[in-house]
């Protein structure tokens, strides 16, 4: 658990939960899932002295909660937003052998190692509480990120606990596209490799993939249902009278926006990707389809070129003495001759006709 001091151009780090709220700014207090759940009583103190109010134990078990879906929830001195980050799995490079060329293809599984753990937003007047997964680089990201501003001397430092929170969000979300690059780059190699004849079968990884988008689809329809709410609650607040805080207020309107463009941003790529996939499903039909109509034609071709062929054999073949033929010394040679002819003519003509063309 990290708590963090942020007044106007000062980030400070606190060793531990003050015992009051400082004179002016605000506090960031960030901690671990598993860590929260053993200091919540330690945590619910602190909120108490520092804004007058806990948490509702509801909103504690949703924070808890490691499979909650993006939503939003309200009380009247506090706002909660559970948000699923979207970030790529480790481990998950594999590799396709193309037999035929004798080259590798190399494609990461990044659709089915999607990392979704769920981020809890706690926004207080002047306290922001995040719960974060164990793993999560996201507190570390912004810890760090801050400090640098403060060493540097700039002025961009998060003027309130709802502006930190949104552009921690704001962040999550741009985290998906360098997500993006693997996902098109994976679905490209399934599809090469689906139209390879001798290539592996990826169908089951293909599934996957459909499956996984599916569920990102999902995920990110609950973040933008989160964040709508959250712009519509933000839109309740009362308007303050200073001119410096009306301004704050707009720029809080406008960041929240432009988390919600991303998010739909992301939402329509992931579903040209889903179309991609079902697309390169039904063109790989036509192709076995067409790769069956070739084949289908070229044994009825041979079929008409030996069914002549057959015919003239089995003629010969009854057992008449008054064949024409039947006993001449030439009769076999002139019979294999004008079957021969006819065999290269029937072959030449479905030729000219494209009827034995791989075109």
């Amino acid at each position: 658990m990290r708590i963090f001091h942020i007044d106007g151009e000062r980030f400070a780090e606190l060793e531990a939960l003050p015992e009051a709220a400082p004179p002016s700014g605000y506090l960031w207090l960030a901690s671990a899932r598993r860590e929260f759940e053993v200091r919540i009583a330690e945590v619910q103190g602190a909120l108490q002295r520092w804004a007058n109010g806990s948490l509702l134990d509801l909103h504690v078990s949703d924070l808890l909660n490691n499979q909650l879906p993006s939503n939003f929830d309200y009380t009247s001195w506090y706002d909660l937003l559970v948000f699923r980050r979207l970030a790529a799995g480790a481990g998950t490079e594999r590799l396709f052998i193309d037999e035929e060329r004798g080259t590798v293809a190399s494609a990461r599984a990044a659709l089915a190692a999607i990392d979704t753990s769920p981020v809890g937003f706690a926004v207080f007047d002047r306290v922001l509480l995040t719960v974060h997964p164990t793993d999560c680089g996201v507190r570390e990201f912004f810890a760090q990120r801050l400090q640098a501003q403060t060493g540097e001397g700039r002025t961009r430092m998060p003027t309130s606990p709802a502006d930190l929170m949104l552009r921690m969000v704001n962040h999550m979300v741009d985290g998906y596209l360098e997500l993006r690059r693997l996902l098109t780059r994976q679905l490209d190699v399934l599809q090469q490799l689906l139209f390879e004849p001798r290539g592996p079968n990826v169908w089951r990884l293909l599934l996957e993939s459909r499956n996984a988008l599916h569920l990102l689809e999902d995920i990110c329809e609950d973040q933008r249902a989160a964040v709508v709410e959250w712009i519509d609650a933000l839109d309740e607040w009362p308007m303050p009278e200073e001119p410096a805080a009306r301004r704050e207020r707009e720029i809080l309107r406008v960041r929240s926006r432009d988390v919600l463009e991303h998010i739909e941003r992301v939402l329509s790529h992931v579903r040209r990707l889903e179309s991609s996939a079902e697309t390169a499903v039904q063109m790989h039909f036509s192709a076995q389809s067409n790769r069956t109509n070739e084949i289908m034609r070229a044994l009825t071709v041979l079929t008409a070129i030996f069914l002549p062929l057959n015919l003239v054999t089995g003629f010969f073949g009854m057992n008449f003495e008054g064949l024409p033929l039947i006993h001449s010394p030439m009769g076999f040679w002139i019979v294999f001759s004008v079957m021969l002819c006819v065999g290269i003519g029937m072959s030449w003509y479905f030729w000219r006709k494209r009827y034995l063309s791989p075109h």
